[in-house]
Order: C-alpha cells, then structure tokens, then sequence
C-alpha cells in the first residue's frame, strides 16, 4: 500500500502553481470570501479527477497518453499530441512567470536571467525523475507544497484584518455580479488542469509492477489511491482557501488599495507587515513557480513518449517547448498578458483530458475489477462536464 503513495503530491503541485496564487489573491482582494465555496467545489471534483487518472495508471500499467495510442486511430492521437503539447507550452508560461518574479523579488535577477534559471531547474527536476528516482522527486514536490503552505499561512496569520463569521459565509454557493462570476470561472479553469492528469497517470505506476498485481487487490488499491489523494490535493485546497484569506487580508490592511497584483503584495507586506513576511512571499511565488515547472517539464515528457512513441531527445523538445516562456520574459512581454493568454489555452485542453479520462475509466476490459462505479462514472461524467464547459466558456469570455 505505501508504494502506492507519493504521486498525489505532484500533481498537487499543479494546484498551487502562480496562476492558482494570482487568481486566489485577486478574488480574496476584489470579492471577499465570496468564491471560497469555488475553491473547495472545483478542488472536490479535483480529487476525484486524479483519484481517475492514479487508477487508470495502476490498473493498465500505461499513462493515459499511452493507452490512447494503443486504443485510438493514429491520426486522432497526433491531434491529441498537438493539444497536449500547447497545454503544456501555455503552463511552461504562467510557471515560468511565477518563478521569475520569484527569482526577482528575492534577488533582484532580471526577468532573462530568471528565466534561464527557471529553465535549467526544471530541466534537472526532470533529470532526476527520468533516472528512477521517483521518491526524491515526490519528497521534493511534498517539500515544495509543505514551504508554499507556511509561506501563505505566515502571512495570512501576520497580516490579519480576518473574520471566522463571514470566512464561514464563504461557503455558502453565490455570485454577485459579472466580475465574480468571471473569476469563479478563472478559479475553476485553473484548479483541472490537463497537463496534471496526463502526468498523474504516469507517475503512479511503479517500477517492477505489474497490472495483475493491482488486479488482485482492487480494494487496497482503491484506499491507497485515495489516501494519497485526498492528502495531498486536500492540503492543496487548503492552501488555496488560504491564499483567498490572505488576499482579504491584504486588501482590509490597505484599506482596500491592493487588488490583487503579485508585485504590490510584495511591497505591501514588506512596508507594513516586515522584512520577513516579504521573504515568505518572495519564496512562496518561487517555490510554486520551480516545482510547477519541473512538474510541467515532466508531464510535456510523459505526453511525447505516451501519444506519438517517438525518441527524439528530451532535452531538446523541452528547450523547444520552454522557449516561447523564455523569449516572452526577455523581450519584457507585460506579465498579465501571459497569464490571460496561458490560461486561455489550459482551458481548451481540459474536456479532451476529461474525456479521455472517463472514457477508459469505464471500460471493465481495460480497467478490469478497478473499473469504474456506475455511481462512479456518472459523478466523474457530471463534474468533468461542468468543468469541460467553464474551460471552454472561460476563453469567450475573457476575450469579449
């Protein structure tokens, strides 16, 4: 059973990465605990989603990308390929971003050289785990989650201006207006991300198992499967629900003056909070942005390798893919363009992963006796619908 744990710490990561900091920030600064129920809804259907993925790689012994190249025309899978691969350029950009700002803050290193940094520690997070060395590379990640965590909970304890009562009000499902509806959307749109469930997919199956084996055992494998899960994904929830405390928090000590932007906080902690809460902040934006591009970095591995089979050398088609996030930084492309614009393109991928997910979830020959529920699949069709339409609602609307 505890071979099966760790995974769900990776793909954690993807949940706390800085564009889930930027719209969690700005919702708390702009609506209060409006969206808190937001937060934990999407994070729900979340679990179950890589609750999907983590058993569909244990049970067939296959990432999901595989298993469609084995199952689906080749055409549709070089489609599939192209999808993926502009999901994983538009998160390489919102990761990146966060990093560099990090990098910034922390050192004062410029936005390029940020970057280029950024670059050459991903590329080495990927290193580590294509040598084997899964649990170091899981260790990391639940490091990571761990310093993003004390670094939100530091500062949402030292700035203050909290309130239990209206916190509790949070979850209570409303929205007041287009502008809390269109973050409610940006908080959904960033919470399933596609590149998450191709990876967690891989990464949960272990070196020298076999499917027989889980095929013996549905049981444990479903406990093991969901501890690790609900660990991992719940402290992520929980760190996002924090992440709207302290934007209110933020806001309340300004008097309402900040409104969201990373940069402002920064300065604004570090004025009237201190020195210290300031470091956190700068760490917490560099911890997320680093392990979420080593977590991007490896997905963009897994989903080559899974749909089109092909040797072409890794490091290279990573350089080819971390480009575009690279030249953006150094030519000083405005950084709230490219969080629009990676969003956008992130959530376009989401109903293919959803769909792909459910669609073999379901099939007893491929899953055998860890197939899905009919519950199951009705929830998991449900919530991946809903989520399917935000993602492609989210694009028209944020270009209207």
């Amino acid at each position: 059973m505890t071979a099966l744990l760790g995974p769900g710490f990776v793909a954690a990561i993807a949940y706390v990465d800085p564009g889930n900091i930027a719209t969690n920030l700005t919702a708390g600064a702009t609506t209060g605990y409006l969206l808190v129920w937001v937060v934990v809804a999407a994070s729900l259907i979340a679990i179950l989603v890589q609750f999907q993925a983590a058993k569909l790689g244990v049970a067939t012994g296959r990432s999901l990308p595989q298993l469609s190249r084995e199952r689906l025309p080749r055409w549709l899978n070089k489609l599939l390929w192209v999808q993926a691969e502009l999901v994983i350029l538009a998160t390489d950009l919102a990761e990146f971003v966060g990093a560099a700002i990090g990098m910034w803050l922390l050192f004062g290193m410029p936005m390029p050289l940020a970057a280029v940094c950024t670059a050459v520690a991903a590329m080495l997070m990927l290193e580590m785990r294509r040598r084997g060395r899964s649990r170091p590379f899981e260790l990391m990640s639940a490091a990571a989650l761990l310093l993003i965590g004390a670094g939100v909970a530091y500062n949402l304890v030292t700035t203050g201006h909290q309130s239990p009562t209206e916190a509790l009000g949070g979850f209570v499902p409303r929205i007041d207006g287009s502008a809390s509806l269109l973050l409610a959307m940006g908080i959904v749109g960033a919470t399933v991300m596609p590149h998450a469930i191709y990876l967690h997919s891989a990464i949960a199956r272990r070196e020298g198992a076999v499917p027989d084996s889980a095929w013996r055992s549905p049981a444990l494998v479903r406990r093991a499967l969901r501890l690790d899960c609900g660990i991992a994904l719940g402290a992520a929830t929980m760190v996002n629900v924090s992440m709207i405390a302290l934007g209110v928090g933020l806001a309340g000590a300004t008097a309402d003056g900040w409104t969201g932007d990373l940069l402002e906080a920064h300065v604004e902690l570090g004025a009237r909070i201190g020195g210290f809460a300031a470091l956190m902040f700068a760490l917490t934006l560099l911890a997320s942005g680093l392990s979420s591009s080593g977590v991007g970095t490896l997905a963009g591995d897994v989903v080559m390798v899974g749909f089109l089979s092909r040797q072409i050398p890794v490091r290279l088609r990573r350089l080819i893919t971390m480009a575009p996030a690279i030249v953006a930084l150094m030519i000083g492309v405005p950084l709230t363009m490219l969080l629009v614009l990676s969003q956008v393109l992130i959530s376009l991928g989401v109903p293919i992963a959803l769909f792909l997910l459910v669609y073999f979830c379901r099939d007893r020959r491929v899953m055998g006796p860890l197939v899905n529920s009919r519950a199951t699949t009705v929830v998991a069709t449900v919530a991946g619908g809903a989520v399917a339409a935000v993602g492609c609602a989210l694009p028209l609307l944020l270009l209207l």
